[in-house]
């Protein structure tokens, strides 16, 4: 017979470092089971002096394993802005634009309080870290 645990909150911390700048990071706090995140990033890309904003999305669902251990599954994606063409000319020129959605969907093992890298490529790494909260 094993004694219920007791149920804990979770932090959940990505962090993405590309080649210029500093790193950026979410954090989430959530119980086990699914959370859901949609926000704006900070910086936005500009096309033709308009600010477009880049979105994020970061969701997923965490199963406590053990004590140590808890299985991971997560989507971090954000839209892209890029355009596709423009119209008249000079100064007075217009871009049209479109968003293009890119992200990773992955599941994997981690251990509570220890970062792992869950992505890496030309444009940098993804490093995760799931904390359990006790007071």
């Amino acid at each position: 017979f094993h004694p219920a645990r007791e149920p804990a909150n979770y932090l959940i911390r990505v962090e993405w470092k590309e080649p210029k700048g500093d790193p950026k990071f979410l954090e989430v706090l959530t119980t086990e089971g699914q959370f859901n995140l949609n926000t704006i990033q900070k910086n936005s890309v500009k096309i033709n002096n308009n600010d477009v904003p880049v979105t994020l999305k970061f969701s997923g669902t965490l199963k406590e394993l053990s004590d140590e251990k808890g299985r991971l599954q997560l989507f971090l994606g954000r839209t892209v802005p890029y355009v596709t063409g423009t119209s008249g000319g000079g100064p007075n020129a217009s871009a049209s634009y479109s968003q293009m959605s890119v992200g990773l969907d992955s599941a994997f093992i981690i251990k509570f309080g220890k970062p792992i890298v869950i992505q890496t490529d030309e444009n940098g790494e993804i490093s995760v870290l799931v904390k359990r909260i006790t007071d």
